[in-house]
Formats: C-alpha cells, structure tokens, sequence
C-alpha cells in the first residue's frame, strides 16, 4: 500500500501543477466577465471608430487599465436575435483623444480599476512551483537511494558490500555437514584458533591467514563456510568475488580496501569470498581484451592479505570450483596456508548425506538409505539432497503418505536423464530402439570386465527415447585398459544391434552421443594414457580448454605426423571394438530377440532378471563386486 501510495502521489504533482496555473489564468480573467457577460465577438479598433462616429455605439466600459474595452452597440444587420450586441475591443495605448470622443459623444462609459489579485496569485504561483519541484526531486532522491546501485548510492560505491554479522546465526552447525569429514576436520581446527588461541599460540603455531575450498559445484563448499559461521561466534563478513568489479575504475580496489577496515576494525574475525576466482584469475598479458580493473583489483587483494601492514585476526575463506585459472600468488602460503579439497562424497558419505536430508522425509519403511547410496555413484551433496526433494515432490504428487522406492527410483531417473516423456507406441520404432538398448547391455553383461547392468526401459527421458543403466563399481580409483575396452565395445554394442539384425541401411541417429563418447575415451587411451601402439607417451594435457593470457600461444606437442598416427590408432580401437560388439550380437541372437520382446512388452528390464534370462542361454561371467564397509 505504501509504495502504491508513492505512485499516485508522483503522478498527481504534476496535474496539480498544471491545474494550478490554470485556474490562476481563469481567476486573473474574470474580472473582466464580472461586469458585463462576455464579448461573443472581436472587432477591430479602426471599425469601432467607425461605429463610434455613426452614432451606433450606446456604452463602452473600459477594463485592464484602458487596454480593452467592451462596447455595445447596434449592429445594422444582425445574423440571428437583437440588434443590440457586445463586442470585444483591444486598444491602443497611445489613444488619449479616445476619452475626449466619448464625451463629445455623449456616450456613457466606465472605466474598471484592475484588481490586485492577480498579482498576489502570481507571487503564489511563482512560490508554489519551485517548492513542489524540489519536494518532489527530494522525495524521488529518497526513493532512489533505497534501490541498490542507483543514482542515490552515487557515493557509496567503493564501499564494501559485504554482509557483517557481529554473530552469525546461519542455522547451520557442522552437525548439519555431512560426508567430507576431512574438510570438516581441518576446518575445525580453524574454528578451534578463534575461540582458543592460546592452546596454539603456547606451542609457537600461527594462525592460518587464509582457506581455500577447493572442489566440484555441489559438493558444499558454502555450506561449510556457513558452519563455520555458525560455529565460531566472532564478527562474519560474507561477499561474492563478482562484487567487488564494477564498471567504475578503482572501484574494485577501493572496495577491497573497505571490506578489509570493518575486518580490522572487528578482529577477530571470518571473512568469506564465495567464487574468488571472478576475481583471482591469473593476470595476464592483456591477450584477448583483459579486464585490467579486475586486476587492480586482484592486485588489492593481495596487499591486504599479505601486504607491509598485515591483517593480524582476520581469516579468509574463499570457494571455488576453478582453482586451476587462480593466480599463483594468491595461492601461495601466506595468503592462503591450507588448500581443502571438497571432493564428492564416497559411499559413506553419500549414506550420511542421505540421513541429513531424510530428517524433514516421510520415508516408508521399505526405504533403504543405503541402497539409495549405492545407486548414487558420483552425486554430490546438492545432488542427493535435489533426489530426496524430487521423491518428495513425486509422492505429494501421488497423493501417498509417504516416499517408497518406486519415487525414489523415478527421482534417480529424473535427476540423472531428465522427466519422464510419453510412452513409445507399438511399432516399427519401438522394437528398433528396444534392440539399440538390448544391445548395450548385453554386451555389457558378456563382457567381464564391463560394470553390471542395473536396468533397461524404453520409457524415453529427456532427449533419449532409451536408456540402458549400468551400475559402476564404487571407489574405482584406478581404470584398466580392458575395461575401457569394454566400455567403449558396450557403448557401441547399441548401433551394433541396429546393423546385425536390420542391416547397414536401416541403421539411425540414435548412436550419436555414444559414437561421441568412444570417440573421447578411445582417443583418451592414445594420448593421454599411453594405451596405444604409439608406446607410454602423453601427448595432450588433462584440459584443453584455452586460458586467455596464458595458453592461447600454446602449440601442439606433436608434428603433424604423429597426429595422424594418432588418429589411425583410435580408429583401430574403435573398429576393434566394433567387430566384438557385432560379433556377440550374432551369436546371441536367440537371446536378444527374446529380450526385445519381453522389453516391448514390459517396457522396463531390471539387472537381475535381465542377468537371469541371458544364463538360461550362455555362460554369464562372474564380475568382481565392490562391498565397502560401512
């Protein structure tokens, strides 16, 4: 109500003003209609002399200091109604003899003195417009200061925007952190410094200057930072490494200058600096259109960190998932002593995720959270918390009193392929993609060495019209070459099916991510992993992704010549590969037509059934299965 109030009084200032002046307009002239009604018409002076000397003119009443007059007299040849009519005269100023006439005459006239009112409205008016004018730019200065950047924050923008929380009650205690122990130890310890320096200081230890979080978006990061906040009880500043650059040179610096005064002024204290790397990327040469104020301003923050002056008290918590584009002085001991690394959780950690998130869950007594954990290989904590809310959401949506597997399995799908499309018909189609999907994975169930399937459906999720799950095997830190093999002969074992059972002309687009995928870890294996005929060399680093200012110079390792020898050896990979994937494809086609059909019928194999059936006909090759301990 209170900004609508704004509103309507914004816009009625300035019809007040026009109807103001106006009605100060009408007022100034009716002293002149108050005598005598309003002249209907004009007429000139040179013919009112005229009428004025034949003798028609019968009263004239003078107005405006002898400026205007209004005569009456007879008009010889009226248009409509009497010959008596009033018209509207404008004199000169400099007719004296006028007076002298009309008595000569004989006529009768008056003379109107001007009244004073419209001097005292002009005076008003002149008065009144300047002060609404200003009251009403006032009221808009006001307005606009509250809008963050406006023009009324003109002069606060080299000052921080950090939040300061003298203390901070996120809600949030390392109690609510799960699943990155080692991060939550070494944190700990910081927590430890700022309540009980002494325990530390009495052995000689500093405390440490700086933290730097290090891993993968979702993995929780920003949670931790929050714990600590939670935890510690001294003065919190929390600021996004975006904020500090404007568009304004010597704001960015400025702003870091200001941030680190309240710190000084408040030590003890947390500051965090969420993302950093939007302003602690390398410093460049300027290749490729640098910011330079963004360097000012990195160059800013590293004075403050460890400059002449010191920052004794104040400790730095800084995230980011981009640790590789970091200038290397920032990263230095000094600036930031410990470098914590927020990887995603293992299966462990995934179980005591799960049982944070489940506290506010309705979950079903059928519900195993460690069975959800094993599904979950490679979600982070953002991740799995997203999987619970999807069950949740679903088993609202279900109108069931609480979330059983069934929504749980559905989230997994949701999360990991995308929602769930509409049902293929029965036709041609349909058996060609059931055949694709049969085709992955019974090549990954015949292949000892690929991970075992965990299901197969036809119900289309996202852009794929099928999808073959597998389940890898957890905490495998270490790939051999025959399993990549078999990974790269299963991906191919889909438009292996598609050729094998209605040949090379019929075969479609829907390999088209898998043939993506072979492509990358087959050429992965020839110049990266030394797992080729070229012998143990690594010819590509681990990114090829350019850094502006530091690798756009940057040439190949390799001649032209190994290049191609590259490119024959991953084509031999694949091909090889290939010929296995068509080659189980023949021998197993009584097996595979039987599972197409069960699949066209079903819509949905799980891994057992689907492991139970491929038995009945060959010999299922035992894998080796990871059991972690708990």
């Amino acid at each position: 109500m209170k900004s609508s109030w704004k509103v309507v009084v914004l816009w009625m200032l300035p019809a007040l003003l026009i109807g103001f002046f106006l009605w100060q307009g009408a007022f100034s002239s009716s002293a002149m209609d108050t005598g005598r009604n309003a002249a209907s018409t004009r007429m000139s002076y040179g013919r009112f002399l005229e009428y004025l000397d034949s003798g028609r003119v019968t009263s004239v009443d003078l107005y405006e200091g002898g400026r205007t007059a209004i005569v009456e007299g007879i008009d010889p040849e009226p248009v409509l109604g009497s010959q008596v009519q009033h018209w509207r005269v404008d004199l000169p100023s400099n007719a004296p003899e006028l007076i002298a006439k009309l008595k000569e005459s004989n006529i009768s006239f008056a003379s109107h003195p001007m009244r004073n009112d419209g001097a005292i409205w002009g005076l008003l008016g002149n008065l009144v417009f300047p002060v609404l004018l200003i009251a009403g730019l006032f009221f808009l200065f006001r307005r606009s200061s509250n809008i963050p950047g406006g023009p009324g924050q003109a002069m606060n923008f080299g000052k921080s925007r950090a939040r300061f929380m003298m203390e901070a009650k996120t809600g949030i205690k390392f109690d609510d952190v799960a699943g990155i122990e080692e991060a939550k130890e070494e944190l700990q310890e910081v927590v430890t410094f700022l309540k009980q320096p002494e325990r530390f200081s009495a052995v000689g230890a500093r405390i440490p200057k700086g933290v730097l979080l290090v891993g993968p978006p979702g993995t929780g990061k920003t949670l931790l930072a929050k714990a600590i906040a939670g935890e510690a009880g001294v003065p919190f500043f929390s600021i996004s490494g975006s904020e500090f650059v404007e568009m304004f040179v010597g704001v960015g610096a400025s702003r870091v200058r200001d941030l680190f005064k309240k710190a000084k002024e408040n030590a003890p204290c947390l500051v965090f600096i969420d993302e950093i790397d939007a302003v602690g990327r390398m410093r460049g040469t300027g290749i490729g259109g640098g910011n330079d104020e963004r360097e000012q301003t990195l160059n800013q923050l590293l004075t403050e960190m460890d400059g002449f002056e010191g920052n004794t008290g104040i400790i730095i918590i800084a995230a980011t998932n981009r640790a590789d584009v970091l200038d290397s002085a920032l990263m230095r001991p000094g600036r930031f002593d410990r470098q914590v690394t927020v990887d995603a959780p293992d299966l462990k950690g995934r179980l005591e995720i799960l049982q944070v998130h489940a506290r506010n869950k309705k979950l079903s007594d059928e519900v195993s959270l460690e069975a959800i954990a094993r599904r979950t290989p490679g979600f982070t904590g953002a991740d799995l918390a997203n999987l619970l809310n999807e069950a949740a959401i679903l088993t609202a949506r279900r109108r069931k009193e609480g979330i059983t597997m069934p929504e749980i399995d559905d989230a997994v799908d949701r999360v990991v392929a995308g929602m769930e499309g509409t049902p293929l018909v029965d036709s041609k189609t349909k058996r060609l993609i059931a055949y694709h999907e049969v085709g992955h994975a019974i090549v990954g169930t015949l292949l000892k060495d690929h991970d075992p399937v965990q299901k197969v459906t036809l119900i289309p999720r996202g852009q794929a019209k099928g999808l073959t799950w597998f389940t890898p095997n957890e905490e495998q830190g270490l790939t051999s070459r025959s399993q990549l093999k078999a990974r790269i002969t299963a991906a191919l074992g889909g438009r292996a099916a598609e050729e094998v059972i209605f040949g090379d002309a019929e075969v479609t687009t829907g390999a088209g991510g898998d043939l993506q995928q072979v492509a990358g870890m087959a050429r992965q294996m020839v110049t990266r992993l030394g797992m080729s005929d070229l012998g143990p060399l690594s010819l590509e680093g681990q990114s090829s992704e350019v850094f502006l200012g530091r690798d756009l110079m940057t040439r190949s390792d390799y001649s032209e010549e190994i290049a191609s020898r590259v490119d024959t050896q991953v084509r031999a990979i694949v091909g090889k590969c290939y010929e296995d994937a068509k080659q189980i494809m023949r021998d197993h086609r009584t097996v595979i037509d039987r599972l197409v059909d069960l699949l066209v019928e079903k819509e949905t194999i799980d891994g057992e059934e689907f492991r139970q059936i491929v038995a009945e006909y060959t010999v299922v090759p035992e894998k080796e299965e990871y059991v972690p301990q708990i």
